[in-house]
């Protein structure tokens, strides 16, 4: 039976994304995270848990050059990902491979990759209540591999002063600094608030591989105006692909 899919557009409409109509949806967290990503043209960038690659082909339109592999465990997002890639004009930079989050697992080659990125599982395994749908349970609720696996993975990709950028939970913060201890540094906190008089909801956190520089809170991304119109730093980034000043 052949899967229904829908015609999205990112980024003001210069990305393009087909994506199953049902269950897990790229939202505005996959924009920031690309737009977080502090690489350039030439580099090479890893994204674990790619889905149908919308953080990828995020970033390979943010920044023409630059390279960007895409592992994801469900092989048949894997197929519409490589199909999105033919159909942005980005195949031969911007690719994708079916895998669990693990080297041997993926032919992800160790310290290969100038920066990793992911969107992993927002909730711990035996908490919240997962979707009926398989999919959408996997993408928000862990399942054999915790926040620590998806960090040692990221970390295990790039070389020595690599950067790992992730995007998660703001209640989660304490595990994701707990997980980079003692094995990245100059840690960076960037909070993403829903609008000036909210608290955040999400924070995007930077680490570099190897490191010792102290950890540093920026100053975030106040995403809506009081009206509910996003603010045009979030208007920027969204739909006109700027780099977030991380």
């Amino acid at each position: 039976m052949t899967e229904t899919l829908t015609d999205d557009r990112l980024l003001g409409g210069r990305v393009r994304l087909a994506q199953p109509a049902w269950g897990y949806r790229v939202a505005i967290d996959t924009v920031l995270l690309a737009a977080a990503v502090p690489a350039r043209a030439g580099e090479r960038v890893l994204e674990a848990g790619c889905g149908v690659g919308g953080a990828a082909l995020c970033l390979a339109e943010r920044i023409p050059g630059v390279a960007v592999t895409g592992v994801d465990a469900d092989a048949d997002l894997v197929r519409i990902a490589a199909a999105n890639a033919e159909e942005n004009g980005v195949a031969g930079r911007v690719s994708f491979r079916a895998g669990d989050i693990a080297p041997q697992g993926t032919g992800v080659e160790r310290g290969t990759f100038d920066h990793a990125m992911a969107n992993p599982p927002y909730l711990a395994a035996g908490t919240g209540r997962p979707s009926a749908e398989g999919r959408k349970a996997a993408a928000t609720v862990e399942a054999g591999a915790d926040l620590g696996d998806w960090i040692g993975f990221c970390l295990s990709a790039v070389r020595d002063r690599g950067s790992v950028t992730l995007v998660h939970r703001a209640d989660r913060l304490e595990a994701l600094l707990a997980a980079f201890a003692g094995r990245a540094g100059g840690i960076v906190v960037f909070s993403l608030w829903p609008s000036a008089a909210a608290d955040a909801k999400r924070v995007i956190v930077t680490a570099r591989k190897g490191s010792a520089a102290p950890t540093r809170l920026a100053r975030g991304l106040v995403l809506h105006e009081d009206g509910g119109a996003y603010t045009d730093e979030a208007e920027a980034a969204l739909r006109h692909g700027a780099a977030l000043e991380i």
